[in-house]
């Protein structure tokens, strides 16, 4: 059975705050972002995951490494106080964002594509029609 962690990162990035999602299901990363804009606080930020965690649009699978091993809790303590210092996001989490932008990005311009020739389509159609009520009048 696979291992399934998630961890969830607030940074400042440019103007706004944001919070990064990574989901690692056994050696498959996954991302998502949300931005928050102001500041968010403690409570804010577990009410967001309460009531909106499963809304969340995760990127495509990355492939990557994932260590197993049994941790002193002492040493887990002190890592997540290190994590809390850490300013950035790992660039995995980087790369499977970038991807999910990425499809976002082909999957609007075919929908912009279709709007166009469906625009076009009409168009034409509205010519036709104007052709056939000149002829008709004559």
């Amino acid at each position: 059975m696979d291992k399934i962690t998630c961890q969830m990162t607030v940074l400042f990035e440019g103007a706004f705050w944001v919070g990064v999602f990574e989901k690692t299901e056994g050696n498959r990363l996954s991302v998502a972002k949300v931005t928050f804009g102001a500041e968010p606080k403690d409570f804010e930020v577990r009410n967001f995951i309460l009531k909106h965690f499963y809304e969340l649009k995760f990127s495509p699978e990355v492939k990557t490494q994932v260590k197993e091993r049994k941790q002193n809790p002492k040493r887990a303590q002190r890592e997540a106080k290190k994590q809390l210092q850490c300013v950035g996001i790992g660039t995995k989490s980087q790369q499977a964002l970038s991807l999910q932008h990425e499809e976002y990005k082909q999957k609007r311009k075919e929908k912009g594509r279709e709007q166009k020739r469906i625009e076009e389509e009409r168009r034409f159609m509205l010519k036709q029609a104007k052709k056939k009520e000149k002829h008709r009048g004559r």
